[in-house]
């Protein structure tokens, strides 16, 4: 899901409108994409107090859900790549920093709930990149960590499969990029979703 600029002025708009909060860049707004809602404010603002959270993250989903136009939409490919990979036998799982609503809405706007036999989100588990989201996919999914490949756009992602011992695959076309990427030594870069088939 290619929502990279919705959820960047989404959290600009939650700071505005919670004053008392640090302008930031939309580069640095970008850093916390992937973690959950209370992980990121932390990460965003390490000193601002934990009383605005809640506002905070009421603003930003009223944004994010409500009053934000800005567009999002499947990365071309996406629907193609995961057909493929479902007929070849993989088994596909979602771990994500979306809220189980916000994940579920996505799934049907898009229409591919059906590709995944379980997800997680970072409301209803450990948000990345505690290894927990990804150690109870694979427990519920019967899969050992040598198993499984994470694929991810941040360095959250492939902290977050470091921490689980999942291998990880880097992709280049989402937040981070490859020189970010590959301070966590995943098992490949690519920059194309073709690349996964």
């Amino acid at each position: 899901m290619d929502s990279v600029a919705r959820i960047v002025s989404s959290l600009k708009e939650a700071a505005r409108l919670t004053g008392g909060l640090p302008e930031l860049s939309a580069d640095e707004l970008k850093q916390m994409i992937g973690l959950s809602l209370d992980k990121g404010y932390c990460y965003l603002y390490p000193n601002a107090p934990l009383d605005k959270l809640d506002e905070w993250k009421k603003h930003y989903g009223e944004q994010f859900r409500d009053f934000n136009t800005t567009p999002h939409a499947l990365y071309d490919g996406v629907v193609d790549v995961l057909t493929a990979l479902k007929e070849k036998g993989y088994v596909l799982a979602v771990a994500t920093g979306k809220s189980r609503i916000g994940l579920d809405r996505v799934m049907l706007e898009t229409d591919t709930g059906h590709f995944f036999a379980a997800t997680r989100t970072a409301d209803l588990t450990a948000s990345k990149p505690d290894p927990l989201m990804i150690l109870e996919l694979l427990d519920e999914l019967n899969v050992q960590p040598h198993e499984a490949i994470m694929v991810g756009d941040t360095s959250h992602d492939m902290l977050l499969a470091q921490k689980a011992g999942v291998d990880a695959i880097g992709i280049t076309w989402g937040v981070h990029d490859e020189a970010v990427l590959s301070d966590y030594s995943p098992v490949a870069i690519i920059a194309s979703l073709d690349a996964l088939i």
